[in-house]
């Protein structure tokens, strides 16, 4: 039975993927703040979940439990950092900025590079990153988060390219979702939000497959591709 760890299984992306995983015979461990919300998971299913309370902005703790859930599951296949937090900060306030970088970018890292290590030991082994269409360009309305993401995309390539030349069969997996029905949708007028569980399984499908980069729904590639193309004189007046 294959090992996966869920980090942000108790976002509503993570728990989907959680309950998928274990349907395909995987043994999962969930990872969260909300204690609540991992346990009611696991009612589910008791004998497929483990769980532990992370907060990814604690690194050492984080890296512990993470260290300890993998002795518990018997090893580790699969890691997805689903983890992530995005708000509209027009006004720039810093508190908010600053818990997106502690987030986004601190936390993030501390659990990738763990992953790659432990990866590296093993000869083996496959990340999955939930970065984000909001990585392509910049944006006024939500300067961090983008910004957060772009990191993302490019720690994720980076580590692609790490993968590639020690010729081990370690695996990165960039998932960049667009708008999918969750609470990290926000603001008014938004197009093309995506049905859950339609981004779900296609977000499970990529990890299957083993995608290097893939747009959720897939429809945003054509929008990231309009992205890239835009001027920087009129996209800065957007």
């Amino acid at each position: 039975m294959k090992k996966a760890i869920i980090i942000g299984a108790t976002s509503r992306i993570g728990k989907e993927l959680s309950e998928r995983f274990v349907a395909n015979n995987y043994k999962v461990g969930i990872t969260g703040r909300r204690k609540e919300l991992l346990l009611e998971l696991k009612d589910k299913n008791p004998d497929a979940y483990l769980t532990k309370v992370i907060d990814v902005t604690d690194t050492a703790s984080s890296i512990q439990q993470l260290e300890e859930l993998t002795i518990e599951l018997g090893g580790l296949d699969l890691l997805v950092i689903s983890s992530g937090i995005g708000e509209i900060n027009e006004a720039l306030d810093f508190e908010i900025e600053k818990q997106t970088i502690d987030t986004n970018i601190v936390g993030f890292t501390s659990i990738a590079d763990w992953t790659f290590n432990y990866f590296e030991k093993q000869q083996s082994g496959h990340l999955v990153v939930i970065s984000s269409i909001g990585g392509i360009r910049g944006s006024c309305r939500a300067p961090a988060y983008n910004a957060s993401k772009a990191y993302q995309i490019n720690y994720a390539e980076g580590l692609r390219q790490k993968a590639a030349k020690l010729k081990m069969p370690i695996f990165i997996t960039d998932i960049r979702p667009g708008l999918v029905d969750t609470k990290m949708a926000k603001g008014e007028g938004l197009f093309w939000v995506m049905p859950l569980e339609k981004a779900v399984n296609q977000m499970y499908n990529a990890i299957v497959r083993k995608k290097k980069v893939v747009y959720v729904t897939k429809r945003w590639r054509l929008i990231a591709m309009i992205l890239k193309l835009i001027p920087r004189p009129i996209y800065d007046r957007m």
